[in-house]
């Protein structure tokens, strides 16, 4: 059997062992990008969310403009922009920005946003989501394209011709549309944004929502073959025991996290009909805060040894995702350990899949180049 060729990316989100201060959260993430970057890693990808301690990061593309300073040839990537909330000419410009500082690849994965506290904060009904997101991702696709256009849409009116500013460079920007169904699935695929999904669905699951895409994207026309990206909890230790011990020490934390930020006692999402996957979704996260629960997402995520990772990696990469997203901040975690696992899963998992892994920072190590 061939390995398969796998790129892999780090999560990089402001979260500690102890309540601190975002600031000094926001340099331990950068301290994490330079390990990353020294790793070999191919990107760090952050998230949005907003008001609430459940990894505070409001704009991803201003923290990633800080870090392609700091680390130029790191790829930088958005798990995920919540694009229902932007004014679309606005949101192109500042990726247009951020895709002429960095050396790397630009990923930007796009989502409706599932937390209704956001959307009122902005004063954006939840009931629009679905076709706001579709109308900011046309707009933007045109917008990047760097030549004059016009739009009548239903949320923006641009009558006038113009013409993005900073000129796109020419140097591609991978876009992404995060799913969590089948259905979803078709719509990206509609859209011509390839699928970016998260480990802790079933297998079965993910395989129909790669397969729809690919299905939905030849009956289009395009291609079925793509950069797809899944995010995966991380937790490597010497022994599966110890691995799975300290996923059952902090991923409970994530899940309560969780619980409060989307407010799933209230069951928000009972009323919008455009939500629904997401109520049933989000119906049994509360029982996931008790260890107890947790076997099964362990067995979905990369919890173990490297060898018992490399298996599930193995088993990722049969359904069809062939970038994987690997995150060990999560709540709780304390910096030196969650570094610890990204350094473990360099040198002793990711090489298994990428030959080429890390020999470009090991060449500039030997010549002493910057």
């Amino acid at each position: 059997m061939t390995t398969p060729r796998l790129t892999f990316a780090f999560q990089a989100a402001p979260t500690s062992q102890d309540p601190a201060a975002d600031h000094v959260l926001y340099k331990e993430v950068v301290q994490d990008c330079h390990l990353g970057m020294e790793l070999g890693f191919e990107a760090a990808w952050f998230l949005e969310h907003h008001f609430s301690d459940y990894y505070p990061t409001p704009s991803p593309l201003v923290f990633m403009a800080h870090v392609a300073a700091e680390c130029p040839t790191l790829g930088l990537g958005t798990s995920v922009l919540v694009i229902p909330w932007y004014h679309p000419l606005r949101l192109a410009e500042e990726i247009s920005m951020v895709n002429a500082l960095t050396e790397g690849t630009l990923h930007i994965g796009m989502g409706r946003g599932t937390a209704k506290m956001e959307y009122d904060a902005y004063g954006v009904d939840m009931n629009e989501a679905r076709a706001r997101f579709a109308e900011t991702w046309r707009i933007v696709e045109t917008a990047l394209e760097g030549k004059p256009f016009t739009y009548d849409g239903t949320f923006t009116k641009i009558p006038r011709p113009i013409q993005l500013r900073p000129t796109p460079t020419g140097k591609k920007v991978q876009f992404y549309g995060a799913i969590g169904s089948p259905g979803s699935a078709a719509i990206m695929a509609d859209l011509g944004l390839p699928p970016l999904c998260l480990a802790q669905f079933p297998d079965h699951l993910l395989d129909r929502i790669v397969t729809t895409w690919r299905r939905k994207s030849e009956e289009a026309g395009r291609s079925p073959e793509a950069t797809i990206p899944i995010a995966a909890k991380l937790f490597i230790a010497k022994t599966d025991e110890e691995a799975r011990d300290l996923a059952l020490t902090y991923l409970p934390r994530n899940f309560e996290a969780q619980v409060k930020h989307y407010e799933i006692d209230a069951n928000p999402w009972e009323d919008i009909p455009e939500y629904e996957v997401f109520s049933k979704i989000f119906a049994n996260m509360k029982q996931m805060t008790d260890p107890a629960n947790l076997g099964p997402i362990l067995d979905l995520n990369l919890v173990g040894t490297a060898d018992t990772i490399a298996r599930r990696i193995e088993g990722l990469a049969a359904l069809g995702f062939n970038y994987v997203m690997v995150s060990s901040a999560t709540p709780g975690v304390p910096k030196e350990v969650r570094r610890d696992m990204y350094r473990r899963f360099a040198g002793e998992v990711a090489p298994r899949f990428d030959a080429a892994f890390g020999t470009k920072v090991r060449r500039l190590a030997a010549t002493g180049d910057d």
